[in-house]
């Protein structure tokens, strides 16, 4: 999606906190998909403001470096900076909610939160009745939502392919 809307990429700098989310288990499968998109992974560890801030700031020293979020809680609190600081230093951005492109991120692919939530919920209402958690079969998400900032898309000078338009699920403008 990222490499759709700025094919000049040549590199991805995936940033989260290692410490607050499966940050192995991100960077062994976003290299896979980089390496058949002739792009190279940077992967930043990350666990405070000035951390991201340093990350952010040393992506954009390439104009051919776009930054890749994968869910983890730490860039969520850090959501406005993590936004701000994109698209002041002119970096495409994929986020991994739909709330992050509300709040002017460029482009977000992720788990529907709301279909989340409601997996859980049932999950919930079979342990209330009593079925044992451990004996429950594990779910892995089944949908997934992608959002579009036009906007943000317009300020960083880059043209969203119109097969991506056509398959967001949301469209900011």
């Amino acid at each position: 999606m990222l490499k759709e809307s700025a094919p000049h990429l040549t590199q991805a700098a995936m940033v989260a906190n290692s410490k607050t989310t499966p940050f192995d288990y991100f960077r062994r499968s976003a290299e896979t998909f980089a390496k058949s998109l002739a792009i190279e992974l940077v992967p930043y560890h990350v666990e405070t403001a000035a951390e991201i801030q340093r990350a952010i700031e040393d992506a954009a020293r390439s104009s051919k470096t776009g930054l890749i979020f994968p869910p983890d809680a730490t860039t969520v609190i850090q959501r406005d900076l993590i936004i701000a600081l994109a698209s002041q230093h002119r970096v495409p951005a994929v986020y991994p909610f739909s709330f992050f492109v509300a709040a002017g991120g460029l482009l977000s692919y992720g788990t529907d939160q709301l279909d989340m939530f409601r997996l859980a919920a049932s999950y919930v209402d079979r342990i209330l009745r009593g079925n044992k958690a451990a004996e429950l079969p594990v779910q892995a998400p089944t949908k997934f939502e992608t959002a579009v900032n036009l906007k943000a898309a317009k300020a960083l000078g880059l043209t969203v392919p119109a097969g991506l338009l056509v398959a967001a699920d949301e469209v900011i403008e």
